[in-house]
């Protein structure tokens, strides 16, 4: 009798794995928790979140975990080394590191991909005045700022940019063609969306969305998408532009 042949165990591929540094731990999951995130997390298994509570390694009897500025100046700073015991209490970690905060470089869409790649990310949220910068360069955060406007603290913005991440990750989305056609994929903004009934207010949906001609349709499309990024982000315009234009594509209007 001959043995059967053996056949490698199938392997799984490790969650994607996320922690946040936070002050409130309670706040999460919030929206992460439900929907497609939440079910890709809670039933699918497709990645973790791990809120830490950086308030636990304050060496202060009282548990404060800030000071005054140095040279003076309103509000508290985070302290360098309660951020840095708490970094450290999840060991040996090749994770990018995000502090969020409205002096760092804007969230953009190609970073948001970079990061997806990566086995998880680890999210600092800021309060008062900010953390320690000695902190930030010695543990090799990158500064990142989700738009144009200052927030209370950090961990809005976290979600912000946990949810853009994660929604990358194979598997989370039904369908990964949705993807293709996303503001920002392409250097370009979505076109309109519409669905039934075909009459509303007053407001028809496009003829050419019905005619069936999926040639008309895609070109329909793709000029919604154009004339909308020229009117509303003139910068997404010009790079756009620009890199038609080095491919050797027709200039666009």
């Amino acid at each position: 009798m001959t043995d059967l042949p053996q056949h490698p165990p199938e392997t799984v591929a490790a969650p994607y794995r996320v922690s946040v540094l936070t002050m409130f731990p309670e706040a999460f999951p919030g929206p992460l928790g439900v929907s497609v995130l939440g079910n890709a997390q809670k039933e699918s298994g497709l990645w973790t979140l791990e809120p830490v509570d950086i308030r636990t390694f304050s060496s202060d009897k009282r548990g404060f975990l800030d000071d005054t500025p140095a040279g003076g100046g309103p509000g508290q700073v985070l302290k360098a080394d309660v951020i840095a015991k708490a970094l450290d209490s999840l060991g040996a970690d090749d994770r990018p590191k995000v502090y969020m905060s409205a002096r760092g470089r804007r969230l953009t869409q190609d970073k948001v991909r970079e990061w997806s790649k990566a086995s998880g990310l680890i999210v600092l949220c800021g309060r008062f005045e900010g953390v320690d910068q000695r902190v930030l360069d010695a543990r090799g955060f990158e500064e990142i700022s989700v738009g144009d406007a200052v927030l209370a603290g950090g961990e809005s913005a976290a979600m912000v940019t946990i949810e853009a991440v994660v929604r990358l990750i194979p598997g989370v989305l039904g369908a990964a063609e949705s993807l293709d056609t996303e503001s920002f994929e392409d250097g370009l903004l979505e076109h309109p969306q519409y669905t039934r009934p075909r009459t509303f207010e007053g407001l028809d949906i496009p003829e050419v969305l019905l005619s069936g001609d999926h040639k008309k349709m895609a070109a329909w499309k793709q000029k919604q998408r154009e004339a909308t990024t020229k009117e509303r982000r003139p910068d997404l315009w010009a790079a756009y532009l620009s890199k038609s234009q080095a491919k050797g594509a027709p200039k666009a209007e």
